[in-house]
């Protein structure tokens, strides 16, 4: 019965703030001044009109050295877990934590050998 009454009041907070959103939405849409314009539906770019196309190529290598960033970047959100209850786990935290550090330091030495970190 615990389940029950668990599932309901999540299921119940869930609405509470779906009718939330859809009011605020609601008194955006009734209390808000909306005069649309062409001048005002105008693109520009820092107060000027823009020049040239708006779809421009970006090398690949920027992309590439983006994902490397975010994969030690949430490597380091890892961490802290680990380091929290270290002293639970014990060796096993250890030897796992190092298997999860091998597996990307691999990442990072193929990255590099392909040249990707070559910032040119």
């Amino acid at each position: 019965m615990d389940t029950y009454a668990n599932l309901a009041a999540l299921v119940l907070a869930g609405l509470v703030g779906l009718a939330f959103v859809f009011a605020l939405y609601g008194a955006v849409k009734l209390l808000a001044p909306s005069r649309p314009y062409a001048l005002k539906n105008a693109t520009y770019e820092c107060g000027h009109d823009p020049l040239g196309e708006a779809w421009v190529p970006y090398r690949l290598q920027y992309y590439a050295f983006a994902i490397i960033f975010l994969i030690f970047d949430i490597e380091t959100a890892f961490f802290y877990p680990i380091v929290l209850v270290w002293r639970q786990i014990g060796t096993l935290a250890l030897v796992e934590t190092l298997i999860f550090v091998a597996v990307l330091l691999v990442g990072l030495l193929y990255a590099w050998k392909r040249g990707v970190l070559k910032w040119d």
